[in-house]
């Protein structure tokens, strides 16, 4: 089975090289797709070296650089790929543990979770991303027939041939609410797999409107919405279960 390991980054010199680092610990196989840094991540790029770099010349968005993860991996016959950030809040010790659940064959997306199981050293999210993530999430698995308990969290593992069936476009930080849409319109068989809580900087922001939480969780509805009637939403499937409880 062969595994990507894709890491989309903006202006991440901050994390970048301890990432990237430990990635390669578990991941022989690195893509990080740079989505027009201006700070000196370009540089950092080309002395770390990772197997594969994709650089946007200008800023396109988070899930752009998804889509573009998905077509390398498609072009280049992986069976998985592993979606992680690169700010410190997926743990690379954890990719063993998707690959793992990958190879049972089980599921077309393993999808992680950091609120499937309580661990002892979450961090707390901020009000409004939890708040968000809540009403997202119960959207979700109400209109789509999904279990999910995060519909945000972007450490996944996906089967490249459930990948290239969806027709994704959206480029920015609503890309999840089209990606389970479509993957729930394909049938695609969703696992989950607990992950720690971490914030390493709740500082961050999303850039322009969508730093206002309100108009942020609009811009979600609206793009769920609209991708609902794109594929003729009429409540078919929903097949997510949760893996937390076995042993590994």
């Amino acid at each position: 089975m062969r595994v990507l390991v894709a890491i989309p980054v903006f202006n991440e010199e901050r994390y970048l090289p301890r990432v990237l680092s430990e990635v390669r610990r578990y991941a022989s196989d690195v893509l990080v797709v740079d989505d027009g840094s201006t700070d000196t991540t370009p540089d950092l790029l080309r002395g770390l070296r990772p197997t594969a770099v994709i650089r946007h010349g200008k800023n396109l968005g988070y899930g752009q650089s998804l889509i573009d993860a998905f077509a390398f991996a498609a072009g280049r016959r992986y069976d998985w790929i592993i979606t992680m950030d690169c700010d410190d809040q997926h743990e690379p010790s954890r990719i063993p543990e998707f690959v793992a659940e990958a190879e049972r064959g089980e599921a077309d997306i393993v999808s992680g979770s950091r609120y499937l199981s309580a661990f002892g050293d979450n961090d707390a999210p901020p009000v409004d991303r939890r708040r968000i993530n809540a009403t997202i999430t119960w959207m979700l698995n109400e209109t789509l027939g999904l279990s999910l308990t995060d519909g945000f969290c972007g450490f996944k593992a996906h089967r490249v041939a459930a990948m290239k069936r969806l027709s994704l476009d959206v480029a920015g930080y609503a890309f999840p609410l089209q990606f389970w849409v479509q993957a729930a319109a394909k049938c695609l068989t969703v696992r989950e797999l607990p992950v720690r809580l971490i914030y390493q900087d709740p500082s961050r922001h999303f850039g322009g409107m969508l730093d206002n939480p309100e108009a942020r969780l609009q811009h979600y509805l609206d793009v769920f919405n609209r991708e609902l009637a794109r594929v003729n939403w009429r409540g078919r499937c929903g097949a997510t279960q949760a893996c937390g409880s076995r042993a590994r």
